[in-house]
């Protein structure tokens, strides 16, 4: 069994912690919970086996009652019972506790189960299947609302450990189970899929997990705080985790303790893990396009749920860009728009297109190119020129100058009778039209 000294290094573990480490796996939490509320900040602890993890708490607590073991003041410490006896005690009292159920009671088996490579591959295979093209990526976890009241009861039940030693735990010093779960899984998620994983990236991959064995554990809160719920129109359910954390940051320690057990109950069941999810920001891709028929619109004429014609400019220029980025959907803009019977000629008018969770996006010059000609091949109604993947802000920019433009219309009339000079002159005098 490791030392002491060997054990504390390895897991950043002080003497202050020895009793937060023995109360909280007493109460049956898992041991990546523990390193958190011993606000353990090295994320290569957490990488570690759950089995290996809990022989070196055990070891940890257990040496305090060693014939070498000494107290903050290096004072030797003393106690009534001989130290193998209490050894014995203190390793079958954890024991005890999460033979019980071996789900940990505050992050409901998420720090558990979901932390092995196993878990780490199924992710990596759900983001493989939808075949996305990157070099990086965020990953994004989502747990349930009640959660957080599972947290703030431990914390709670830690606290007041903390507090008869004359010591304080601040709520934001315990790591995040957030930041556990990623510091345990993204390494191997990252290997897998040959990308770096960053605070920031275009692709997002997102990991959701759901326990409705315990969704009512923040119920109480409602009537505690009821100015932290309020249902809107968007929300299925009025107990988001922003609510539920504004509500614990209000009400008092007294009051949650009598509605909220400390330390939590333990759980029956585990969270379920939801599908994996991938999302890439949008391509912005720009260009010119003329208009040659008087009877093609810029973008799909409706009326009373009845379309009026076939076909569209923004139609005939998404549908290549579509496919070829392999997007979910499109949003096209222009500076200004035409009429359905008037062609759009000369330079042609700007245009820039959004293209929704594109699963590929790396395009070199020739194949932008190649796709432009695709467009203009695909019909002889319109074409396009200066086709080119863009920044958002330049889009912005595109709308900007639709105020100072100055366009030239040219149209052929046809009159009863011959207009002379004079006509032309007073026509040409009229200020306002």
């Amino acid at each position: 069994m490791p030392s002491v000294n060997a054990v504390s290094v390895m897991l950043s573990l002080k003497e202050k912690d020895r009793p937060i480490v023995r109360k909280l796996l007493c109460a049956g939490c898992c041991v990546r919970c523990v390193l958190r509320f011993c606000c353990v900040g090295t994320s290569s602890a957490y990488r570690r086996s759950s089995q290996d993890l809990h022989k070196e708490l055990l070891a940890f607590i257990s040496e305090e009652n060693s014939p070498e073991s000494h107290d903050a003041s290096g004072e030797e410490k003393s106690s009534d019972a001989p130290p193998n006896k209490r050894m014995r005690t203190d390793e079958d009292s954890v024991t005890a506790a999460q033979t019980d159920s071996d789900i940990c009671p505050v992050c409901l088996g998420v720090l558990q189960d979901f932390c092995d490579p196993t878990f780490a591959k199924q992710v990596s295979d759900a983001v493989k299947k939808q075949q996305y093209e990157f070099d990086s990526l965020v990953l994004t976890v989502s747990l349930p609302a009640q959660m957080s009241v599972r947290e703030h009861s431990c914390w709670l039940h830690v606290k007041k450990e903390v507090r008869e030693k004359s010591m304080c735990l601040g709520k934001e010093d315990v790591i995040q189970v957030k930041d556990a779960f990623k510091w345990a899984v993204q390494g191997k998620i990252g290997q897998e899929l040959g990308a770096a994983v960053v605070a920031n990236s275009p692709c997002e991959v997102s990991v959701g997990f759901i326990h409705p064995e315990t969704q009512e554990d923040c119920h109480f809160l409602a009537n505690a705080c009821p100015d932290c719920f309020k249902p809107t129109k968007n929300k299925a359910s009025i107990f988001t985790r922003m609510a539920v954390v504004k509500a614990l940051e209000k009400i008092s320690e007294e009051k949650f303790s009598r509605h909220y057990p400390c330390p939590p109950k333990k759980a029956n069941t585990r969270c379920t893990a939801l599908d994996t999810t991938c999302l890439h920001t949008s391509v912005f891709i720009a260009g010119r396009y003329n208009k040659f028929s008087r009877e093609l619109p810029q973008t799909p004429w409706v009326i009373d749920g009845e379309r009026r014609m076939d076909g569209s400019v923004e139609e005939l220029i998404a549908a290549p860009l579509l496919s070829s980025f392999r997007a979910d959907g499109f949003n096209f803009s222009s500076s200004g728009r035409e009429d359905v019977d008037v062609r759009t000629l000369g330079n042609g008018r700007p245009f820039a297109v959004e293209l929704l969770n594109p699963h590929r996006t790396k395009f070199s010059r020739t194949e932008i190119k190649h796709l432009q000609e695709t467009i203009n091949q695909s019909s002889d109604k319109i074409r396009v020129r200066d086709l080119q993947i863009v920044t958002r802000d330049a889009t912005s920019r595109m709308k900007e100058g639709e105020e100072e433009k100055t366009k030239t219309y040219s149209a052929l009339i046809w009159t009863e009778k011959a207009i002379d000079s004079p006509d032309l002159e007073f026509l040409a005098n009229i200020k306002v039209i």
